[in-house]
């Protein structure tokens, strides 16, 4: 029985979460599409999961920054890109390829309109009963928590960057 996951709030983890596991999921024999929505940049938890027998990894083609920082022209390229990534992972899915979606930063793009919503409604609504989904990002929408079997808030009560400190290699990407 696959079920779905929702990993949210404002702290730090929600990926990290995910990456888990995806891991204990590829230990356990279990085929695992990791997505990523959002970020192109080379993080270090992508070098290992590259590694890793069981995960495969699809992600943006470039780095766009922050969503208030892109320009329109920008919002539509990732939008296409990110559309590009979903259907891949629907094809997979219908071809019972894989036994674990994850689809990181799902919820902003969602929120910010960066992906198609009917192929997102697609993927949630219509995920095969043996399939393990999960979806992290700040403010899921209430559709998507309604239909959860399990949601975890992250929550930031004190972070680093509040006293300057830089996202550091190995610790925050």
């Amino acid at each position: 029985m696959g079920l779905i996951h929702i990993y949210c709030g404002d702290g730090k983890g929600k990926t990290t979460a995910s990456i888990g596991l995806a891991i204990r999921a590829a230990g356990s024999g279990m085929k695992v599409r990791f997505i990523q929505l959002l970020k192109g940049n080379e993080t270090s938890e992508l070098e290992i999961l590259k590694r890793v027998e069981n995960i495969s990894i699809d992600r943006c083609t470039k780095d766009y920054g922050f969503t208030f920082c892109m320009s329109k022209q920008e919002k539509n390229i990732i939008k296409q890109n990110h559309d590009e990534i979903l259907k891949r992972a629907l094809n997979d899915i219908s071809a019972n390829n894989i036994d674990m979606l994850i689809i990181d930063e799902f919820n902003a793009a969602y929120q910010y309109d960066l992906i198609d919503k009917n192929l997102a409604k697609e993927i949630v609504f219509n995920k095969p009963e043996n399939l393990e989904l999960i979806l992290t990002g700040r403010n899921p929408a209430e559709e998507f928590v309604a239909v959860a079997d399990y949601v975890s808030e992250i929550k930031a009560c004190k972070h680093p960057f509040e006293k300057g400190i830089k996202a550091r290699k190995g610790i925050e990407f």
